[in-house]
C-alpha cells in the first residue's frame, strides 16, 4: 500500500464514523417524534388542567343559578307540628266553651278595648270570617282535605318554621271541624262559634287566626326558598 492510499484510508474512517453517529441521532429524533407527535406529551398536562378548570367553572355557574343548598341534617319536626296543632286546638276549644257558657245565654258582649274590640258569640255557618255561609258541607270537606295534605307533608318535614306553620294550619281547621261535626244544627253542618268582634270587621275565633297566620308564614317561607324538607332554593 502506497503512502497516498494509507493517508486516504485514514481520512475515510473518521468520516464514516461521523456519518454513523449522525444517522443514529436522526433515528432517535424520528422515534421521539413518532411517540409524541408535535410535542403533545408536553402539552397534555396544561390542556387537561385547563379542561378541568373550565368544567369546575361551569359547575360553579350552574350551582349559582337556582341550585339547592342542603339544609343541616336533623330529626323530623313532626313533634313540633303536633305540639303547635294541639296548643291551637286546645286554646280554640277552651275559649269557645267559655264564651258559649258565659255570653251566649244572655246574648251578652264584653268590651275588651272599648268599641274597638268586643267578645260576642256569633254562630257562623260559613268559612273563616263568615265567608260562604251557604257552603257549610263544602268547607267541612275542604278542612278534611287540608288535614290530609298536612299529614302527607309531615313525612318529610325537617324545617322548624314549616313545622310551626303547618301546626297552625292543622290546629285551626281541626278546631272549626269539631264545631261542624258536633254542634247544631247537625253532623257536618254544625255552625262554628265566633266571638272575637273588632269594630268594622268580621267576627272570628282563634282557629281562624291560626289559619291566617299559618298561611302568611307559608307564603314568607316560600318566597325565601325554604322547603318543608329543609332544603333552600337560591335563585
Amino acid at each position: 500500500m502506497t503512502e497516498a492510499e494509507r493517508i486516504s484510508g485514514d481520512a475515510t474512517e473518521p468520516r464514516r464514523e461521523d456519518e454513523g453517529a449522525s444517522a443514529a441521532d436522526e433515528k432517535a429524533v424520528a422515534d421521539a417524534g413518532t411517540a409524541d407527535p408535535a410535542g403533545t406529551a408536553g402539552k397534555a398536562a396544561p390542556e387537561a388542567a385547563a379542561t378541568d378548570e373550565a368544567d369546575a367553572s361551569a359547575a360553579a355557574e350552574e350551582a349559582g343559578d337556582g341550585a339547592q343548598e342542603a339544609a343541616p341534617s336533623g330529626p323530623r319536626r313532626i313533634g313540633v307540628l303536633l305540639g303547635v296543632a294541639a296548643l291551637v286546638y286546645a286554646l280554640d276549644l277552651v275559649t269557645k266553651l267559655i264564651v258559649v257558657s258565659r255570653l251566649e245565654p244572655d246574648n251578652r258582649s264584653v268590651e275588651v278595648v272599648g268599641d274597638l274590640l268586643r267578645f260576642q258569640v256569633v254562630r257562623n255557618a260559613g268559612a273563616a270570617f263568615g265567608i260562604g255561609e251557604s257552603m257549610t258541607v263544602i268547607f267541612t270537606l275542604i278542612a278534611v282535605i287540608v288535614i290530609g295534605v298536612i299529614a302527607r307533608l309531615a313525612r318529610k318535614l325537617y324545617s322548624l318554621p314549616w313545622a310551626i306553620a303547618l301546626g297552625l294550619l292543622l290546629g285551626g281547621p281541626l278546631g272549626n271541624l269539631t264545631d261542624r261535626l258536633f254542634r247544631s244544627p247537625g253532623f257536618f253542618e254544625g255552625h262554628v262559634v265566633d266571638f272575637i268582634a273588632p269594630e268594622h270587621f268580621a267576627v272570628f275565633n282563634l282557629a281562624d287566626s291560626a289559619i291566617v297566620c299559618g298561611g302568611i308564614l307559608i307564603v314568607i317561607l316560600s318566597f325565601r326558598g325554604l322547603d318543608p324538607d329543609g332544603t333552600v332554593h337560591r335563585g
